[in-house]
């Protein structure tokens, strides 16, 4: 069914055979006749499975001249573009089909090259697409009017997102521009809600999307949670820096130290992933695998790769595990969860227990790739030493606890899904603004009909529309102005953004500073809420600096190499997980079975835990006391949560979020015990009254501009879950008596 040149070039690669999710796809996408969602596994061949038969049916029908471009290969990440280019280049050289990567690290020059003849295939991210539509709206037809397929990477990634918004409306623009419907394809290895994920690909018309899920491969999974109680001793020693100052007494995590050594133990030699969290973290991680590298004087196998480090070094740590010749293993945030090829991982490491099931999935999928290879993942979790004044949630040992019950999600299959009924104002009213800028000016039907008739904003109304348009002409806004004929054009400060960069992207890039080591070699980035001074010390791609010069002016930070110091801090507010992972913890401490997958540490840590959610005994009730305040544990996620935070907050309770539970002071038990009958005996507050005690309510890139009703209506809907509240409040007042 592949023309014949595909066929030469499988035949060439060596390949035994295509596989499933391949032979899969080949039919449906050769006849384009429907959209296609391929869900399979991390480096299970998804993007062949597109491509193989995208690139033979382009090869067939020839090149039409003028038609433009003829496939597009969206992704969330320049760093997968540049990963793919070469793949792409490699196949379509062979039935001689042009391949254009285009993003902001691409020169202008090329860029004009491509839209002077666009032809074959486009790799780009959405921020590059709305950059063509915003910045040459007036060549969209002409560059797109032969467009047969939208291919979209990591599909996951872009779903209830600002970004996935952002995108469904390009894709509906560009359909638009170009007079036809190009096939869509999505890809990814964890979806969680197929009927979510066609309406994500095709608004419009989901029941015409085929999905492809993943079939049982038999691989075998490898497994293991270690735990570790955590422990920080000093030296009691000074330490002297490069340049000969003094320091003070250093301190050692023992626990930090003790993973270092286990990682640097099982991973030496070895090819592996190490995903840290935060970005601090892994550059202390890489410095200790560094520094034991160091003292046993063998060569240096451990790589720090995150989003702040510059592109040279990210590549320089990608080219080295790619080169099958010699060991490595990088230390990373999320930077290479999704499907970057760094070739074949024997095993991944995790450090704590992560944020979502997804992502821990798509991590352990980066490993097993050859055949007959298993799938390998340790994650490891530390708590804090039990004392005598050891807090409640301390005890109940929750890094544990939610290590467990992820891994038992995932392995039952489930993944994270996304949030229905969101408003992504914030985006609409971006949309609005980018659709002017693309036309010169746009009605008010039109612009209706283009973003919420089409279903890219099923959430939107009329009437609320209309007042995204009067709030966005308001007299302190000028987003937007109409003309006499009703054609709405942009407002002085329309007219500013429009010609800013920051019309391009609807996520927020905090501003950031460049690290410059003396010499001139860029070393990387970090971001300005981190205060930084002369005199300091940092630690970036996996060393340690000194901090000669802040520049502020020309926002860089000039530094030299030192042997002390601490990175800058990259912290999140610490929040509860989804609702569904919160009720499979508490069915973990509920049970009595211990995972086979527990080292010895961690099966103490957990009996530990169950031994606490007894003593306490959240067996039967959900509040329990503990130096002079009252713990509520209503077991839900954080929408659920913060609707609870707020209702108590109504009632000045003044209650105080701990994650997994919420703190109120003892003596206020009364007042609690009245509100919360209260609550159970009431219809679910209203959220928009709840969102004003918010103080905080911009989150999104654009929310400045919506004003406080809009934005308090979106908070509401976006942020708060107050259908349960009144189940949840009776559930409470049981530990109240």
């Amino acid at each position: 069914m592949l023309h014949e040149k595909v066929r030469q070039w499988i035949w060439r690669q060596g390949w035994d055979g295509l596989r499933d999710i391949q032979e899969r796809s080949i039919p449906i996408l050769l006849s384009g006749t429907n959209d296609l969602i391929i869900t399979a596994g991390t480096a299970s061949g998804k993007t062949e499975a597109a491509f193989l038969p995208i690139v033979s049916r382009l090869a067939s029908e020839g090149t039409p001249a003028g038609a433009g471009f003829r496939a597009i290969y969206v992704s969330p990440m320049r760093a997968l573009i540049n990963d793919q280019f070469g793949r792409m280049e490699n196949l379509c050289g062979e039935v001689e089909i042009g391949v254009t990567k285009w993003h902001g690290d691409v020169s202008a020059s090329m860029k004009a090259r491509a839209r002077k003849n666009p032809q074959g295939i486009l790799l780009i991210t959405p921020e590059s697409l709305e950059a063509i539509l915003v910045r040459r709206g007036q060549e969209a037809a002409r560059l797109f009017r032969g467009l047969s397929y939208v291919v979209i990477d990591e599909m996951h990634a872009f779903m209830d997102s600002p970004r996935g918004k952002q995108l469904q409306s390009i894709l509906h623009r560009i359909d638009v521009a170009a007079g036809a419907k190009a096939g869509r394809v999505g890809l990814s290895a964890t979806l969680a809600d197929e009927k979510i994920s066609r309406a994500f690909l095709r608004p419009l018309d989901p029941d015409s999307v085929v999905v492809l899920p993943r079939t049982a491969t038999g691989q075998e999974l490898q497994l293991q949670v270690r735990g570790y109680i955590s422990q920080v001793a000093k030296t009691g020693q000074k330490k002297t820096d490069v340049q000969g100052e003094d320091q003070s007494d250093d301190s050692i995590h023992v626990t930090e130290a003790a993973i270092a050594r286990h990682l640097f133990d099982t991973l030496r030699g070895r090819r592996s992933l190490i995903f840290a969290g935060a970005r601090n973290r892994v550059e202390t991680v890489t410095v200790r695998l560094s520094e034991l590298s160091n003292e046993l004087g063998v060569p240096e196998e451990f790589f720090a790769h995150h989003g702040n480090l510059s592109r040279e070094h990210r590549e320089d740590a990608e080219r080295r595990m790619k080169d099958q010749s010699r060991p490595a293993s990088i230390v990373c945030t999320t930077t290479l969860e999704l499907g970057i090829d760094v070739g074949a991982i024997e095993s991944v490491a995790q450090l704590g227990p992560g944020h979502t099931v997804s992502g821990i999935r798509q991590r352990l999928g980066r490993s097993g790739r050859r055949a007959g290879q298993p799938a390998v993942m340790r994650v490891y979790v530390e708590e804090a030493a039990l004392t005598e004044t050891t807090h409640p949630l301390d005890a109940l040992r929750q890094n544990t606890v939610k290590a467990i019950a992820m891994l038992n999600l995932m392995l039952q299959g489930w993944n994270d899904p996304p949030v229905e009924g969101r408003l992504h104002l914030s985006t609409l009213l971006h949309q609005i603004l980018a659709l002017i800028a693309q036309r010169g000016g746009i009605s008010a039907t039109e612009a209706w009909g283009l973003l919420v008739k089409s279903a890219v904003f099923p959430a939107i109304d009329l009437e609320l529309f209309k007042n995204l348009l009067r709030q966005m002409a308001a007299p302190n806004i000028r987003l937007i102005e109409q003309a006499p004929d009703g054609t709405l054009l942009p407002g002085a400060e329309g007219e500013r953004l429009i010609e800013s960069r920051d019309i391009f992207s609807v996520f927020v890039s905090p501003e950031e500073y460049r690290v410059i080591a003396l010499g001139g070699r860029a070393i990387g980035q970090v971001p300005v809420d981190n205060p930084v001074v002369a005199g300091q010390f940092l630690v970036l791609a996996g060393r340690r600096w000194r901090v000669l010069e802040v520049d502020p002016d020309r926002k860089e930070i000039l530094v030299t190499p030192a042997s002390g110091g601490h990175p800058p801090r990259f912290l999140s507010e610490p929040k509860p997980p989804s609702d569904e992972i919160v009720a499979e913890m508490r069915q973990v401490y509920l049970n009595l079975t211990v995972p086979a997958f527990l080292d010895r540490p961690a099966i103490n840590l957990l009996a530990e835990g169950r031994t606490t959610f007894d003593r306490f005994d959240l067996r039967h009730c959900s509040i329990t006391r503990h130096d002079g305040q009252l713990l509520l544990f209503p077991w839900i996620g954080e929408r659920q949560q913060q609707g609870l935070l707020l209702s108590l907050a109504r009632a000045e309770l003044e209650p105080t979020p701990l994650g997994l539970a919420i703190s109120v002071a003892a003596d206020r038990a009364e007042a609690l015990r009245k509100e919360l009958l209260r609550l159970s005996h009431s219809p679910p507050p209203d959220p928009m009254e709840l969102a004003s005690y918010v103080k905080q309510r911009a989150i999104e890139k654009f929310d400045a501009f919506l004003g406080e009703e809009m934005l308090t209506l979106a908070f509401a809907r976006e942020r708060l879950d107050v259908r349960n509240l009144p189940r949840i409040a009776e559930q409470l007042l049981v530990g109240l008596g």
